[in-house]
Order: C-alpha cells, then structure tokens, then sequence
C-alpha cells in the first residue's frame, strides 16, 4: 500500500495521523510505505517512483484526494482515504472514519464503492465545480493563503468576494444542447452537499454516470445568499435555483468569470466539464 499524506492538513495533522496509519495497517498484515508530499503536485510524482500498488491511500482533504486519482495509472486501483482536511466532504457522504485505527480496519476490509469522475481544466473533479461568486471565493481564498486554512478561512474570503462580486451572465450547454436562460451562478455537483454546508439534491449519486447541474437564475448577492440559506435550512433546487443533469457541462460567458474545481481554483471561463468513462474505486466501510 501507498500512503500518501499532506502533513499540512488538519492544522498540521496529517503527519502523525499518517504515520499511525501505518502503524495499524503493518499490525493488520499490510506493507505501507509512507510517501509525504511537499508541495501542490507532488502525488503524481511520489507515485510513479514508488511503482504499481494494490492500495493507494490519501491522508488529507479532498485536494489530496483529487491529486491521488489524477496520478493513478489504473482507475481500477483501489483508493483509500483517512480525512485531516479541511471540509472532507466526499469523507462525509461515504462514512469514512477519521480515526487511524478505524480507517485501518476499513482499508484491510477492502469493500469498493465506484466514484464517477470528470475532467474539467485539465483536472479531475470528483465533488463540485463552481462558476461564479464561489469561484471568485476561492481565488480570493488562494490569493491570501499562508499555510493551513479553516472554514472560517473560507467565510473570509467569501465576505470579500461577495463585495466585489458583479453578476455576469452564463452560457450554458448540457450535453450539446445550448440552454436559453443565462444563470447568474452554476454548480456542477456529484455529492449531496456542498462544502459539507449545504444540502443538495437527496437523490443524487456518486456512481450514476450524471452530474447533477444547478443553475442560478440570479447571480446578485441578495439571490445568492437567499440560495444559500435555503442550502443550509432545506435543500437544493428550489426557489430560483433549478437542477439538470449531465455528463457533459460546457460554461461561456462575455466575461472571464472564475472557477472554482473541488475547492482549488480553477481559472475563468470557458470552462467545459466531461465524465470520464472509467469510474474509480474508493474503499468504504
């Protein structure tokens, strides 16, 4: 096994809760090798010298995670995952446990659930992208960053994104048929929730082969903060937010408008998010 680790992550506590990690996946039998990441990027490289694997593991957010299935040779490898991050929202929708002892047993049990993924800028994205206010959130976000973050980190930068937020129209195009309405705001999701804050559709699914699509008919901060309350109270859609589902998700506008890909930032607009036809494979309780 390959036990990638962020030691950044949880304020700092991705090393020790790695290094236990290992300690119990040795106990039960296991042959994991530590390979600790320095800077963004380093996955793909830390992976390709250590060889193939029958396990590969990310310690850390949902960023390490998305590093770790980018730098896979083979989709059908099993991925781990012990969360130290920040939201560890896909953590959240399967269960996982955060405790090293506890995540052990579920790795050495071996149970696979199937992840669709897509490729949008050159990435892979797994949980939602974000054009619009929340992409201008996280380049706010990244612009500032100085080491390990919270979620009070992200209220932050929101704040200042909201006062400098300017609705620009969105053109959209869902499987090759252009959209007559122009959103204010459009998500991209493949979890239920966002951020780990906002409910969002109950029914959607990891493994089905759809992104589901939300669309902003306003992008004005009052519509926006009124969608987010409904997120947090309810669900979405509803009120002036509806939902399409996709597999292929093409974003234009008259304006660059930022992106925001699983949390990082993802550029500006045009923007074009694909499913990819081979779906991972992430080990569950």
């Amino acid at each position: 096994m390959a036990i990638v680790a962020n030691p950044i992550s949880g304020r700092g506590r991705g090393r020790a809760a790695a290094e236990a990690l290992c300690a119990a996946l040795a106990r039960g039998g296991a042959l994991p090798e530590l390979l600790t990441t320095t800077a963004r990027g380093d996955a793909g490289r830390l992976l390709s010298a250590a060889g193939p694997q029958d396990l590969v593991v990310a310690v850390g957010g949902d960023g390490t995670l998305s590093e770790v299935l980018a730098a896979l040779g083979d989709a059908r490898t099993p991925v781990g995952l012990l969360p130290t991050g920040t939201a560890n929202v896909l953590a959240h929708e399967l269960g996982l446990p955060r405790e090293p002892e506890r995540a052990a047993a579920v790795l050495l049990a071996g149970r696979v659930r199937e992840l669709d993924v897509a490729r949008v800028a050159g990435r892979l994205a797994h949980l939602v992208v974000g054009v619009g206010l929340d992409g201008r959130a996280v380049h706010e976000l990244e612009a500032r960053r100085r080491g390990p973050i919270t979620k009070l980190t992200y209220v932050g930068a929101t704040l200042r994104a909201l006062r400098a937020h300017r609705s620009i129209p969105l053109r959209v195009e869902l499987d090759g048929e252009p959209l007559h309405a122009q959103p204010g705001q459009v998500w991209i999701a493949n979890t239920r929730r966002y951020a780990d804050l906002l409910r969002l559709a109950p029914d959607g699914r990891l493994d089905d082969g759809l992104w589901e699509v939300y669309l902003f008919a306003r992008g004005t901060p009052f519509a926006l903060v009124a969608a987010g309350l409904r997120g947090l109270v309810a669900h979405l859609p509803g009120g002036s937010v509806s939902l399409r589902r996709a597999r292929r998700v093409r974003i234009e506008s008259d304006e660059p408008v930022p992106c925001q890909i699983d949390g990082d930032a993802g550029g500006t607009t045009p923007l074009t998010l694909e499913l990819l036809p081979g779906r991972h494979r992430i080990v569950v309780p």
